[in-house]
């Protein structure tokens, strides 16, 4: 199972809105097959695996580990369910329950009903922790939140009457966020932020694909001239006044009287699974206020700056420390 966990990370920021998995097969102790889910909308796991295996009569005699439910639905591809059963595997090893209503427990069923031994909860807590963009979305109807900001040592998270783009990390931190970017679904600023700042949002200085930029402007105050609303990426416009697209640009309308829950509900519909919310802190403390985040990741500099904007204010549970290029990074989640 660890090695089905192993192959499963390396679809992330790849397989989305489907979720990481990988898969082995094993006879007599040795493995014959592995695979792992490469690419969204192609083959899953569980038929790169069995393709994988070079004598195909020994399947009837093997045990296959997965780290997540086989799919027991017609999808972008056929019921993994199904061709497990029609390979005659005796036995199925689980890390944990697929939540999706499409499958929750009906690919165990069906496989159980063709007379398949079916084990469950094998490392099933590092099997959920692995999927958790995807168990947040299917559980708690909304995206897995990212908070991310950088403060200085003096816990400021920018200078007061900042006119220019403010950058206080190290260049390794800055490349670490770019791969964080094109691991996770979209990314979000606020208005200030994206006045202040310019930011382009987009994957620079690492491999992967664009997120979705999300910017909340409430009034449509924002100057189309920035980089946020050139075609590099999608980007999405959280605003009051209308719902239009133009280019690749999204207006969406939403309720301003109870922003955060309506942007996510939003964001649910729209099927991202997860975000990066990335400042400035009036919008990451609203999300903390609103007890709305998963995750935060915190980077701390070397920097001082004496006054200016207070970094926001957050308690959870440090779950990694480390140095980056000078900086430290704290981890956190929340509860």
């Amino acid at each position: 199972m660890q090695r089905c966990l192993a192959l499963a990370q390396k679809g992330i920021g790849l397989v989305s809105h489907n979720p990481m998995v990988g898969c082995v097969i094993a006879y007599e102790g040795e493995i014959i097959g592995e695979g792992f889910h490469q690419e969204y909308g192609e083959a899953h796991a569980e038929v790169n695996a069995i393709n994988s295996v070079t004598d195909k009569s020994l399947l009837n005699k093997s045990t296959l580990y997965v780290n997540l439910e086989p799919c027991a639905h017609f999808g972008k591809t056929p019921p993994c369910a199904n061709l497990i059963i029609e390979n005659k595997i005796p036995k199925v090893v689980l890390g944990c329950v697929d939540s999706f209503s499409e499958v929750f427990g009906k690919g165990i069923e069906k496989m159980e009903n063709a007379g398949i031994e079916v084990v469950i909860g094998v490392l099933e807590e590092e099997s959920r922790a692995l999927n958790k963009r995807f168990f947040t979305f299917h559980e708690k109807k909304r995206p897995y939140i990212i908070l991310k900001w950088a403060e200085s040592k003096d816990g400021f998270i920018a200078p007061n009457n900042q006119n220019e783009p403010f950058w206080m990390t190290s260049d390794e931190s800055k490349k670490l966020v770019h791969k964080w970017r094109a691991e996770e679904d979209a990314i979000l600023v606020g208005r200030i932020t994206a006045q202040k700042d310019n930011p382009s949002l987009t994957v620079r200085e690492a491999e992967g694909a664009n997120p979705t930029r999300i910017v909340i402007d409430k009034d449509l105050k924002l100057s189309t001239d920035l980089n946020l609303f050139d075609s590099d990426a999608k980007t999405i416009i959280f605003n009051t006044l209308k719902t239009k697209e133009i280019d690749n640009n999204y207006f969406i309308k939403i309720n301003v009287n109870n922003l955060i829950k309506s942007i996510l509900q939003e964001l649910h519909k729209q099927n991202i699974q997860s975000i990066i919310i990335e400042g400035g802190a009036t919008t990451l403390q609203s999300f903390i206020d609103a007890e709305l985040w998963d995750e935060a990741k915190i980077f701390t500099t070397n920097k001082i700056l004496t006054k200016g904007v207070k970094s926001p204010t957050i308690k959870g549970e440090i779950i990694s420390e480390d140095k980056i290029g000078g900086d430290k990074l704290e981890i956190l989640c929340n509860g």
